[in-house]
């Protein structure tokens, strides 16, 4: 009988949630629905010294805003809560206990003194990776090598003690890897890893096995960084008697740095100016703040849409997905196994594809905010205008206000390169005659501006081509722009004959050369 499909999202609460963690929620997320199964996302909060205050949060409202909805999760609960780990800690010691009695596992009494010499004496021995395992266990202090009776006088007095997975001397360990293909370790490379710390947690290793068999997780879809821990894992799951429900595993491959060359990182946003956080996050500790997506002026779907490129692509020569494009589309075989260079121009390109094909009145509201901060009066018709006319050239929302400066503060200078070219005095003959005429236009509006240009330059035997920069120098203050003609019936005849007059004055010494 097949099983319904169950995966999890599995963060711990130990800082912002990096965009490598967002698309791992996705991926996740867009193969359970593809699947028609359920989504979970379970707190993996065991190491308390690592606990950072907020970060919980942060995860809960950053997959909010990137629209990856939870069917199952410690705010909205389910049929195998609690999912955090902190809260499921009673649970765990009955496996520990459960792989000692049946040989898998052993009780370890060294102290942090005795490890270390442990190290310290292999690395002198020259032994490349110092490892408590199936060789130095025999050396050390634990139930293997100690009396059984000395063994329960510690237990019950108390002494502090971890509990060790005993990995088998000499074993090929196989796992089939949906991304990578069959993944196989030889038992020798892998140390008895502590299962169950002296403070009575346990660690990632037993608590994940745990927990994902425990809710019945089908499918586990994580990053790279993991695929080392993936042959314990299988033998843990062979070791609880769980080999035959054990879930596939997809190992997606790592985010790199734009040049390639290592793992992205923080310092690499921070260097080159774009955010790897989804939100933006204030570390409680030392106040430093680190860039969003969303407060840079990302659309959630832009983001999710970028993000879901990252390592996967559908075939096709298309880029512009829906969510549910994205869920119709996906699947797991075609994620790459290489890394994926983070393509930060990328990026920007989606969120122009996104912000372009927004309504006018909507983008018009980006440009009215920038407006109210900085005290300056607009209507909704002039904005969503202004906005129409712009949104070819904005990347982001921001951008609507830095593109269109102009319509609201005349130019104080001017670019002398294309004053010293383009600025004669047949051109202020030209716009000497459009400033005056401007409004004795009956109808005002681009067609009717143009055409009076036009006459104009018949009358002075002139090309549009001529006189062109040289007016939108006048009227902008910049080379290029948006069509010239919607740019002046949307300031209107006074201001620009204001503005032409300014330029006329300003720019003399040209006219006269």
């Amino acid at each position: 009988m097949e099983r319904e499909v169950r995966v999890r999202f599995a963060p711990s609460p130990t800082g912002p949630l990096h965009i490598g963690g967002v698309r791992t929620a996705l991926y996740n997320y867009l193969l359970a629905r593809k699947l028609g199964g359920t989504m979970i996302l379970r707190i993996e909060d065991t190491d308390q010294n690592r606990f950072v205050p907020g970060a919980e949060d942060y995860i809960r409202e950053s997959l909010e805003w990137a629209g990856i909805e939870l069917d199952e999760s410690p705010w909205k609960g389910g049929p195998y809560a609690p999912y955090r780990q902190s809260e499921r800690k009673p649970m765990y010691m009955q496996y520990a206990l459960q792989l000692v009695e049946s040989g898998h596992a052993y009780y370890a009494f060294d102290t942090a003194e005795e490890l270390e010499e442990m190290r310290e004496r292999l690395k002198a021995a020259k032994v490349a990776t110092p490892q408590y395992n199936a060789i130095t266990r025999a050396t050390m202090k634990n139930s293997l090598t100690l009396p059984e009776d000395e063994v329960k006088k510690r237990l019950a007095s108390g002494e502090a003690y971890v509990i060790r997975l005993k990995v088998p001397r000499k074993e090929e360990i196989r796992l089939k890897d949906m991304i990578r293909g069959w993944v196989m370790v030889h038992s020798s490379s892998i140390d008895d890893k502590v299962l169950m710390k002296s403070d009575g947690m346990p660690t990632y290793h037993l608590a994940n096995i745990v927990d994902d068999h425990l809710m019945k997780i089908t499918h586990v879809i994580r990053g790279e960084e993991w695929l080392p821990s993936a042959p314990l894992h299988v033998l843990l799951y062979r070791f609880l008697g769980w080999e035959d429900t054990m879930p596939e595993f997809a190992h997606l491959p790592l985010l790199l740095k734009p040049d390639g060359n290592g793992k992205l990182s923080k310092r690499d946003g921070d260097k080159f100016g774009f955010p790897v956080f989804p939100l933006e996050w204030t570390d409680p500790i030392t106040g430093d703040k680190s860039m969003g997506y969303r407060e840079k002026g990302f659309m959630p779907e832009a983001f999710v849409n970028f993000l879901a490129f990252l390592g996967w692509n559908p075939g096709t020569q298309q880029e512009l997905f829906t969510m549910q494009e994205l869920i119709e589309a996906f699947t797991v075989e075609r994620i790459g196994k290489s890394g994926t260079k983070f393509d930060w121009q990328k990026a920007r390109w989606f969120n122009e594809q996104y912000l372009r094909a927004k309504p006018d009145e909507e983008l018009a509201q980006y440009l009215l905010k920038a407006l109210e901060e900085r005290n300056i009066s607009c209507s909704l018709e002039k904005a969503t205008k202004i906005s129409g006319l712009m949104k070819e050239r904005v990347t982001l929302p921001s951008d609507f206000w830095n593109e269109a400066v102009y319509f609201f503060e005349a130019p104080t200078t001017y670019s002398e390169k294309v004053a010293s070219k383009k600025w004669n005095s047949q051109a202020v003959a030209v716009f000497t005659a459009f400033k005056d005429e401007l409004g004795g236009l009956t109808e005002y509006n681009a067609e009717s501006i143009k055409e009076l240009l036009n006459t104009i330059l018949e009358r002075n035997a002139m090309k549009i081509g001529q006189v062109m920069q040289a007016l939108r120098l006048a009227v902008t203050g910049l080379e290029a722009g948006p069509d010239l003609m919607q740019i002046i019936e949307i300031i209107g005849a006074a201001e620009t004959k204001t503005r032409i007059e300014h330029a006329i004055e300003k720019l003399a010494p040209y006219a006269a050369a």
